[in-house]
């Protein structure tokens, strides 16, 4: 069956941080009385967003989405914070730290995005981004100039399911009714994409730009121009 879209996941994927995240948690720590290694940020977020609950509501009104998306985010940082002791100015560091990383100028395009995005927009597939983020995306994704690139933008927090749950690929599916075969989905994480989207029925490919992936199971690209190639041998 030939393939009519192309999903992507979004930071890491399309986007990233404008500097790593264990160095803006610190630096905006240190303002607020407490002194860290980014380093050991870095790895506490690793470990900490990894073990977090889906970032997802289920059955969740719509008015309800955008503070139970700020407590979840509060919650991790809280929990990042917890060897350091007491934190006096938590509730403001971490207002300023949540604004922070709603601003477009704290990400940036990875330099294949928009290039990647024209190529296949010229050959007339439908493209959609497909993330575990919450509604301070479509800002981002607006203010970085590539929102207009995709039909739709499926957020978990909104959709009520996180990858690599089948029904938020089903759900970007469904707006367009697609059949599994037809889509194809790029992303930086092997269980919540590659194998997330392979489970749903959908082609799951891995982007490794570290080149270190070990994985026999899925489709793997260095970059995202290499997925022009995977689409084009698909016709």
């Amino acid at each position: 069956m030939a393939l009519k879209a192309i999903f992507f996941d979004a930071a890491g994927t399309l986007i990233k941080t404008t500097r790593p995240v264990g160095e803006s948690y610190a630096l905006l720590a240190k303002k607020h009385g407490m002194e860290v290694l980014p380093e050991e940020i870095r790895e506490r977020f690793r470990v900490c967003f990894s073990s977090a609950p889906p970032l997802a509501f289920p059955g969740a009104e719509g008015r309800e989405i955008k503070g139970l998306e700020r407590q979840w985010w509060k919650e991790l940082v809280k929990k990042i914070f917890d060897p350091y002791g007491r934190f006096v100015d938590f509730d403001n560091y971490f207002s300023e730290l949540f604004h922070y990383f709603s601003k477009p100028d704290s990400w940036s395009l990875y330099p294949d995005t928009v290039e990647t995005l024209a190529a296949l927009r010229e050959r007339g597939f439908i493209l959609l981004v497909i993330s575990n983020f919450d509604s301070r995306l479509l800002p981002i994704l607006n203010g970085l100039g590539i929102v207009s690139q995709f039909e739709s933008v499926v957020i978990s927090s909104q959709v009520g399911f996180a990858k690599p749950a089948p029904e938020i690929f089903q759900a970007a599916l469904g707006l367009y009714r697609l059949k599994p075969e037809e889509a194809l989905h790029v992303g930086d994480s092997p269980d919540k994409d590659a194998a997330g989207a392979s489970a749903a029925g959908l082609t799951g490919v891995l982007l490794d730009r570290s080149g270190r992936a070990v994985l026999d199971s899925f489709q793997c690209v260095r970059n995202l121009k290499e997925i022009l190639s995977l689409v084009d041998r698909s016709e």
